[in-house]
């Protein structure tokens, strides 16, 4: 496996958990929370791997992306 590929898979973990957590801590639905996820800007600074986004921890990119983009998790 090369790294390429191994940076994808750890990704894709990562953003299982996010969503996952994200999920879990709001009391929305996984749909929800993958619209809120995948809506963010925060998505596609880890998607491009902006400012080493993409290697902190699941929980800390939670709170950095409720703290920065509040207007997804409204109702």
């Amino acid at each position: 496996m090369d790294d390429k590929v191994l940076e994808q898979v750890y990704q894709e973990s990562l953003e299982e958990r996010l969503i996952s957590y994200i999920a879990k801590e709001n009391n929305v639905s996984l749909e929800k929370a993958m619209a809120i996820y995948y809506g963010s800007k925060l998505s596609n600074k880890i998607n491009q791997g902006k400012e080493g986004m993409q290697y902190l921890d699941y929980k800390v990119l939670a709170d950095i992306l409720k703290e920065t983009e509040p207007e997804l998790f409204e109702k």
